[in-house]
């Protein structure tokens, strides 16, 4: 059996779970999992563990940068701040004018790049008081959402016709891009909302390279020594690799996030205990 990543090309429609669920019949393999979600509404680059083994190293690619394209609808904001939720018209003011593409680039390198606070949408998975936020939105409860900081690396503008604008935002995990739409929205002062998003890259895996969930077969499965290829490695012994099994520390000094293997051996996620390399987990 193989273990590693698979890239999915996630459809508009379907959930995480769902595609999940797709590529387990696929194939015919339990163990599946996603490095992080795509909403619904939302196309592109999904990111599944297929194994057991690759199921234990998803906690290790939870920070990494992701890109998207995303189109933003002015006059007209939503509840969910995209095209699913409840949409109500905005009105212009009077005075009001349409913002030129120089206004928008402007405002977007003022207020929406670099470390930025972003309160994420009240119809989020978000944990709020141990539950999650979109429960009680759905249910009409008050949700009280703390704003926290993200970090948005770049946001270029590949068109702009008013009402329409579409975005290339490459930014940091935890990033909503649906809140980008709706604060962008609130600083021109005329609404907008999220109406179209496809995630383009997570880090360095493209969706160039990845399949419908349909589609997915086993060959496809990147393994797991070339997953873990790019993090720094320590070779051990098989008397070293048997010691850690056991749980014991080894009289090496090693760095965060190093992994030790040999040629023939599983993986070890090693980290830095008082000068020692500590087994943190074993593959």
């Amino acid at each position: 059996m193989k273990h590693g990543f698979l890239l999915i090309d996630k459809p508009q429609g379907p959930t995480s779970h769902d595609v999940v669920s797709m590529v387990r019949r696929a194939l015919s393999e339990k163990s599946v999992g996603h490095l992080g979600t795509l909403d619904p509404m939302a196309t592109g680059l999904l990111v599944l563990a297929v194994g057991t083994k690759a199921l234990k190293v998803i906690e290790l690619f939870s920070d990494l940068s992701k890109e998207y394209i995303a189109t933003v609808t002015f006059g007209s904001v939503s509840t969910t701040y995209d095209a699913t939720g409840v949409l109500e018209k905005i009105e212009p003011k009077p005075g009001w004018t349409e913002p030129t593409i120089e206004t928008m680039k402007n405002t977007i390198a003022d207020r929406f790049l670099g470390r930025i606070q972003q309160v994420p949408p009240a119809h989020s998975a978000v944990h709020i008081g141990g539950e999650r936020a979109y429960r009680k939105a759905r249910q009409g409860r008050a949700v009280d959402m703390p704003s926290r900081e993200v970090f948005v690396q770049e946001c270029e503008i590949l068109q702009y016709e008013f009402p329409r604008l579409e975005l290339r935002v490459k930014c940091g995990s935890g990033t909503y891009i649906r809140s980008l739409a709706h604060d962008l929205g609130q600083v021109l002062k005329f609404g907008a909302h999220l109406s179209a998003l496809r995630r383009t890259k997570i880090d360095e895996w493209s969706v160039d390279n990845a399949v419908l969930p349909d589609n997915a077969k086993w060959t496809q499965v990147i393994p797991l020594k070339d997953i873990l290829g790019s993090f720094p490695r320590i070779d051990l012994t098989a008397e070293e690799f048997q010691a850690l099994g056991h749980g014991r520390d080894l009289p090496k000094e090693v760095q965060p996030k190093t992994f030790g293997w040999h040629e023939d051996l599983p993986v070890v996620l090693l980290e830095p205990k008082e000068g020692k390399a500590h087994p943190k987990k074993v593959l």
